[in-house]
């Protein structure tokens, strides 16, 4: 028969393995908020400070307004950027960052000014990649981590970096306020929604999460102020987005768009009750050319796609985007409401005609 001892015995041991087992889950998963003990204080430098030398301003050399040579582009524009490849020096920033350019220089965090050439810019998305040229110095180059930006929750905290208003580098801290916003331009527009402080001179930095890992590129804000200014609803490219078209500028210097031939609107609540529908996210089919791949796949005018590519419809935002950064030939199965009832079909995507638009998404931060 078990004596008191042995119970305490037995307390004893299941005690210590609880302990253990907490020991080990403490060394896997770091503690939040981060507690820097040494300070005394609650701190995200940690995660952050690994990133922070990937960040870089970028100038934007071009044709003086005034007398000057042709040989001596002066500057007009300037923004942020951030290294994605420390090996070839490669830069992503926004388009409108390096429109119009002739020349371009980086700046690094250490304050060496490095010149670069533009590789590619794509319009539509917002996003250019500059590649830094070697002049003899080691390059010695820190290049960002990257994240899935399809794991992002409403509510985790995002940081914001670049070069606002002519100071030197700069964070900014919030919060994911949204995801998947659209209806800011005509462009390919899928946004994450953040409160975190970007201003101008922030265009083409990077919005990193609590790890310092890049979750996206910040592109525009909405403001009501006559100065443009921060107000707390800020736009970046996500990263599913970015890595799609960086690769491809990368790769071939432009960007092929995607097309099914069909044109999409948002689900509104007016729609949606002039389609008798009790749901209102989605993209509504507004018209669909003849012969063409939405054609093909049987879509009408008035369907209502819920999910694409296996990815859920929330507006006509989500659906563009899909679509426009699918190279040609690629299939995508759709999901869709036909008269409120279920179906689905699969459609070819093909190229668009013309693959950039003039369109520029929102308000520039630059």
């Amino acid at each position: 028969m078990p004596t008191a001892s042995d119970f305490a015995r037995t307390a004893m041991a299941a005690t210590l393995m609880l302990a253990a087992s907490g020991a080990a889950l403490a060394q896997t998963q770091p503690a939040y908020p981060p507690f820097d003990a040494k300070r005394g204080v609650f701190s995200f430098a940690g995660g952050l400070e690994k990133s922070l030398p990937a960040v870089v301003q970028v100038t934007t050399l071009g044709q003086s307004r005034g007398p000057s040579s042709a040989d001596d582009p002066k500057p007009f524009s300037s923004g942020s950027g951030v290294i994605i490849d420390a090996g070839q020096g490669i830069v992503v920033t926004n388009n409108h960052v390096v429109q119009g350019g002739r020349k371009f220089t980086v700046d690094l965090t250490d304050g060496r000014l490095f010149d670069a050439v533009l590789v590619g810019a794509d319009k539509a998305t917002d996003i250019a990649v500059l590649r830094i040229e070697p002049d003899g110095r080691p390059l010695d180059l820190t290049q960002v981590r990257t994240v899935d930006s399809d794991t992002l929750r409403t509510g985790d905290l995002a940081f914001a970096v670049g070069y606002p208003l002519g100071l030197d580098q700069t964070l900014t801290m919030g919060v994911i306020s949204g995801l998947n916003r659209s209806g800011l331009g005509d462009a390919v527009e899928d946004y994450i929604q953040t409160d975190a402080a970007v201003n101008s001179g922030n265009s083409g930095g990077p919005l990193l999460d609590s790890q310092g890992r890049l979750i996206g590129i910040n592109t525009s804000i909405l403001s009501g102020g006559a100065g443009g200014g921060n107000d707390g609803i800020a736009f970046a490219v996500p990263t599913r987005i970015l890595q799609t078209v960086t690769e491809q500028l990368r790769a071939t210097g432009k960007v092929r768009r995607g097309t099914v031939g069909a044109i999409f609107g948002s689900l509104t609540p007016e729609r949606a009750r002039e389609l008798d529908l009790n749901i209102v996210r989605g993209a509504v089919v507004l018209d669909v050319a003849p012969g063409s791949a939405a054609d093909r796949a049987g879509l009408r005018r008035e369907d209502v796609l819920t999910r694409i590519s296996a990815r859920p419809v929330v507006n006509s935002g989500s659906v563009l985007a899909t679509v426009g950064l699918s190279t040609p030939g690629t299939e995508l199965a759709v999901d869709y409401l036909r008269d409120g009832r279920s179906a689905s079909t699969r459609m070819s995507v093909a190229e668009a005609p013309g693959d950039e638009t003039e369109d520029q998404p929102a308000t520039p931060t630059t």
